[in-house]
This record gives C-alpha cells, structure tokens and sequence, in this order.
C-alpha cells in the first residue's frame, strides 16, 4: 500500500488536479476573445453588476479547498505544506462526485484573525470556501467569522461533513434498533471541533441535550470543571461520573472521535442492548470492528473506515452541499441545508440499492444493522439529496437564484451519469 500510494501521487505527473481551459484558444480569433481585446467587455459587465461574474467567469463552480494544515486527517499539525496532498485529493472528490471545480489553497499562517483576513480577501475569485483541517479552538472563531464578513458559503468539513453523515446514520441507526432518538442517552469520547458539531447536529435531529455527554481527555465535562472553554461549556452536565467506562453505563449511543482503542469490550457490554457505535477515529477505530461484534452481537456499528460496514465519509456531504449552494447562489450553508442533508441521506438507505452499486462493491446491501448509510458511489446522492438541500436554501431565504427543482433533479441525473463514465 505505502508503494502504491506514493506511486500514485507520483505517476505519470506530480499530484492530483491540473487546470483545463473550457474554452478553445487554437486561433488568433480565439485568441482575441480569450484576452485583450475581447475579454474587455465582459470586465465592464461585472464592473457595472458583480453579479454578472456568474454568467461571465467560472466563479460558480469554483471553490477553494483551504487549510493551515494544524489538524490534517489524523496525522495533527504537519503544516500546511505536508497538508497538500489531501487538500488536492478533496478537490478530485468535489469534481468526481459533483461536477465541481476546486482548488487548493494551502495557508502558512496559524493566527486565526491574519488567517480570516487571507482567506476573506479571496472572495472575488471562489463561489464557495471549504475549510479544511484547521484545529480546534480557532476554528471555531474562522469559519463563524468568514460566514459574518463573507457573501459566499463557507463550510468547515470536519465539522459539519461528519456532524452530517453521522447525523443520518444515528437517524436509521435508532430505527433499527427499535429506538427512539430522544429518549436515548448519548456519550462522546472527543470534544474537539467535529465532535462537538456532532453533538450540535444530533441535538437538532431530536437528542435531548440533558442525555448526551462528553469526555474530553481530563473526563467527563461537567459543571465541576473549571478548564472549560466556550463551546464545552455548551454541554456540561452535572453528574458523578468523571471517566468514559463510568458514563457509558446504559448508554444507548457511543460516538468517539478521539483515538484508537479507547473503548474496551468490557465497557461496551455496559451499554443499554442493542448499543450503537460510532467508532470514527481513524485510521485506528476507538474499538476494533471484530472486537466490537464479538463482544456485542446486536450491536449497530459504523466507522470512519471503507473496509467495514457504515463507513461515515464526509463525500457523501459536502460535494451536494457545495453543488445546492452553488446553483442557487446562497450565500450560506445554513442549518436546514444541512439538516435536509441529512434527513435526506437517512431516507435514501431505505430505498433499494441501485444494481450498479452492488457491482462496484462486490455484495448486496438492504437496509438494516449493516447499512444505515449510502455508499459513496451511489449516483442517486447527486440526483435526490442535491435538490433537498436547493430547496431548504430557497424555502429559508439564502438563495439568490430561484430554480426548478423538478428541472435541476433531471439535470443532475444526466451529470451523475457524465461523472461516472469520467466525463468531468
């Protein structure tokens, strides 16, 4: 694999992306409108109405992937540099998945106001900005920040693409352990930025917040602790419990984003029956798969990894998210964008898998224990859940363009089918 991955990156040229012109440039005439004398004209429409930047340039299809790689995958602060090769391969995802241009931008600056004031400047260029590996705490004061001083949607994918996906795996999860979601009680190992979006998100799906805890790696956060910054202290608890094996008896739901590891089989068989496990640290799962359903055979489980089932890949959001925002021309990713995803990725599971879909993974799936959540190369993510989200974006006011839903969906359907034969 360590061959095979660097030869990848290597062959037959360096890296992931590269820049194709869209337009011909093979004769003088091609030349004279591609730049001066003609590209004049467009200029002086946008100078008189911005707007028209959407009609002339490519800046509706085109986001910028940005990090100061402090948090890249699970490798910590390796800088932005050594964080290249992911903010490269998050761009080949936007485009294969959604038809989306993307470039990286990769930031040598750790101080969170310099870092807002870099990224803001770039708003000209980009119909969107994803943010991209920026650790906890000061990305909970950039990306707020940016949405305040900026007029295009900016999103965190560590944040919101996980708080997404598992927000939808938790939905089927609890139906298919016969489950009410707010009568559950929910334990977090983890409370750094994803986790804590997590919680928020689960809250919003109907978790009631006096039944969720979270353990940080001093223990369980409660009103006893005086080490508490802002966003914790959203979630304290007044409680005895002060470690992660005391907490989790009865609970219903673990979700760890922390490190590998951290859940023992012993504590697991503390659970409520039928527990469910979100064990996402990667590429080490706070509990190994087997370990887990050995201990527990009627336990619902999902990782963050693809060679076990309910993988929790923030593909399956963030692509749709950017497609919705940038076809409507929203000037946010707001809540119920987010929750439409969601609820919608959570519905689409009960539906009959596409054959083709089976094909590329080599097995059936049918809702239930071992599939609450879409496989990535399912094309109908594109088609259905793109539109749901247009719609929460036109229905809440943060669109700036109106379009036919019934329309879009067809349309979708057709670059689905583009996308998939490689016809990007």
């Amino acid at each position: 694999m360590t061959k095979d991955a660097l030869t990848y990156h290597e062959q037959p040229t360096p890296g992931k992306i590269r820049v194709l012109p869209s337009k011909p440039c093979a004769t003088a005439a091609d030349l004279s409108l591609a730049y001066t004398p003609g590209v004049a004209l467009p200029c002086l429409e946008i100078k008189e109405n911005p707007e028209a930047a959407y009609k002339y340039t490519a800046k509706g299809n085109l986001v910028a992937v940005i990090t100061n790689g402090t948090a890249v995958l699970g490798l910590g602060d390796i800088g932005p540099l050594a964080g290249k090769p992911v903010m490269e391969g998050k761009a080949v995802l936007f485009k294969r998945f959604a038809g989306i241009d993307a470039f990286d931008i990769e930031i040598n600056e750790k101080d969170p106001e310099k870092l807002v004031n870099i990224i803001a400047s770039l708003e000209p260029t980009f119909g969107g900005i994803n943010l991209e590996d920026i650790k906890a705490p000061e990305c909970f004061y950039v990306e707020p920040e940016l949405i305040k001083r900026m007029n295009i949607p900016v999103m965190h994918d560590d944040q919101h693409g996980t708080a997404i996906i598992s927000g939808a795996a938790l939905l089927n999860a609890t139906t298919v352990a016969g489950k009410k979601i707010n009568q559950i009680k929910v334990v977090f190992s983890g409370a750094g930025a994803a986790a804590l979006t997590c919680a928020k998100m689960f809250c919003e799906l109907g978790v009631q917040k006096s039944s969720l805890f979270i353990v940080d790696s001093k223990g369980v956060i409660t009103t006893r602790r005086s080490d508490l910054n802002s966003e914790k202290k959203e979630f304290v608890q007044d409680t005895n419990a002060t470690t992660l094996a005391e907490i989790l008896h009865g609970a219903d739901v673990f979700v760890g984003l922390s490190q590998g590891n951290i859940l023992t089989a012993d504590m697991l068989k503390t659970m409520n029956t039928k527990p469910i496990v979100f064990a996402m640290a990667n590429p080490t799962p706070e509990i190994a798969y087997d370990v887990a359903i050995n201990a527990v055979p009627d336990i619902i489980m999902a990782t963050g990894r693809s060679d076990y089932p309910n993988q929790v890949n923030n593909v399956l959001g963030f692509p749709y998210l950017f497609r919705a925002a940038l076809d409507t021309q929203s000037t946010t990713i707001n809540k119920e964008m987010k929750l439409a995803a969601a609820k919608g990725l959570a519905k689409l599971a009960h539906k009959k898998v596409p054959s083709a879909v089976e094909t590329a993974y080599g097995q059936s799936f049918t809702f239930g224990p071992k599939y609450i959540i879409p496989k990535p190369f399912d094309p109908r993510v594109l088609s259905e859940i793109t539109p749901l989200i247009a719609k929460a974006a036109m229905e809440t006011g943060v669109a700036r363009k109106k379009i036919d839903l019934v329309q879009y969906k067809q349309d979708l359907k057709l670059l689905s089918k583009r996308l998939a034969k490689g016809k990007f």
